[in-house]
């Protein structure tokens, strides 16, 4: 079955106060102004995988305001039906076929992709975002990593705190990092696999945009990687860890590095058209090696990208979704930007109107 959307509802959510959508699975052009509700309508279907969604937003900024009665996204997709909402001043809640469901679960109904401006910067700010990357990508082959960060976090946040309190005895700290080894060798290998998989499927698929090369990258002396190992390094590591009052070791402290392997440069080093390109690459990439284990192509989310491509490049990534067959939400500014997909893409126009979204459909 097609990995696609055949039906959104909104309520109340940002800018947009109502939206019902029957949708196709080939691509999805939306156009319209800066500030019409382009970004809100996409960042709604980011939501239909686990996590905060394309802006890492917490439930309370979804709200459509002034009102702040709560919010709603609802969708078909893949022959389930997915809701998840949020009441004024409650946590989110997800349900899948009328069941209440966590997060996590949606990975495994929906591998979703995506790209935002805000990514444009990847390679030449903190190595937190590139870990954010990485591990998104990481999800999209498997939705158990998802639970596996959470458990490292939750664990090192509370050997965290024993750290800051200065507590020394070696019994408080044993099942905290017990946790974090074996939630972080699985992290470690789950991140490798997905790093092999892009790469491979950069090498096997011609394409007009640069092949990038990863590589993972780790703190000095932080070589571990089995439970064994990490268990170790966190009890010979407590005296510094409690100087520094934060846990020194651990994937946490992972980067991943890229370059530009035609040129033999690293990624930040590039322009800024060539790093936008290298990580178009990845995300089509990463969708074609998806495709190829699933048997259907993931959603993907492609915020602005038509604006930063020459026509040329505009039109090969456009034959590129289309060849995979995936359902790519596009946005853009203008309908002039996607008129190399024709008759291919279905399109959607948001407009603005008295401080709320309207979509049409066309």
């Amino acid at each position: 079955m097609p990995m696609a959307l055949t039906h959104l509802a909104l309520s109340h959510f940002r800018s947009h106060r109502r939206v019902a959508l029957d949708l196709g699975p080939g691509p999805v052009a939306i156009y319209g102004p800066n500030g019409a509700g382009k970004t809100n309508l996409i960042e709604a279907v980011s939501l239909l995988s686990p996590g905060r969604g394309l802006r890492r937003a917490g439930a309370d900024e979804l709200v459509r305001r002034p009102e702040a009665v709560g919010w709603r996204v609802a969708a078909e997709v893949a022959g389930h039906e997915i809701d998840t909402r949020a009441e004024a001043g409650q946590a989110r809640v997800t349900r899948i076929d009328g069941k209440v469901a966590p997060q996590v679960a949606l990975g495994r109904i929906v591998r979703m992709l995506w790209l935002v401006p805000s990514m444009d910067r990847l390679w030449i700010e903190g190595a937190e975002g590139r870990r954010r990357f990485w591990d998104r990508m990481t999800l999209s082959f498997e939705p158990g990593h998802g639970e596996a960060v959470l458990s490292y976090e939750k664990a090192m946040r509370e050997r965290n705190r024993l750290l800051k309190d200065q507590v020394r005895d070696g019994a408080w700290y044993t099942a905290l990092e017990s946790q974090m080894a074996q939630s972080g060798a699985r992290i470690i290998a789950n991140r490798a696999e997905a790093m092999a998989r892009v790469m491979a499927a950069q090498d096997r698929a011609p394409t007009d945009f640069p092949i990038a090369g990863l590589t993972g990258l780790r703190a000095d002396g932080d070589d571990a990687e089995t439970a064994d190992d990490l268990a170790a390094a966190f009890a010979e590591g407590r005296r510094r860890d409690m100087a520094a009052g934060r846990t020194l070791t651990g994937p946490h402290r992972a980067d991943l590095g890229a370059e530009f392997v035609a040129k033999g440069v690293p990624a930040a080093q590039c322009s800024t058209g060539e790093q936008k390109a290298m990580l178009i690459s990845l995300i089509l990439a990463n969708a074609r090696a998806l495709t190829e284990e699933l048997g259907a192509p993931p959603i993907l989310l492609l915020d602005e990208v038509a604006a930063h491509l020459d026509a040329d490049r505009r039109a090969a990534l456009f034959d590129e979704i289309c060849a995979l067959g995936a359902q790519a939400w596009m946005t853009g500014t203008g309908p002039e930007l996607f008129a190399a997909l024709g008759q291919r893409a279905q399109y959607l126009e948001v407009r603005e109107d008295a401080g709320q979204s309207q979509v049409v459909k066309l």
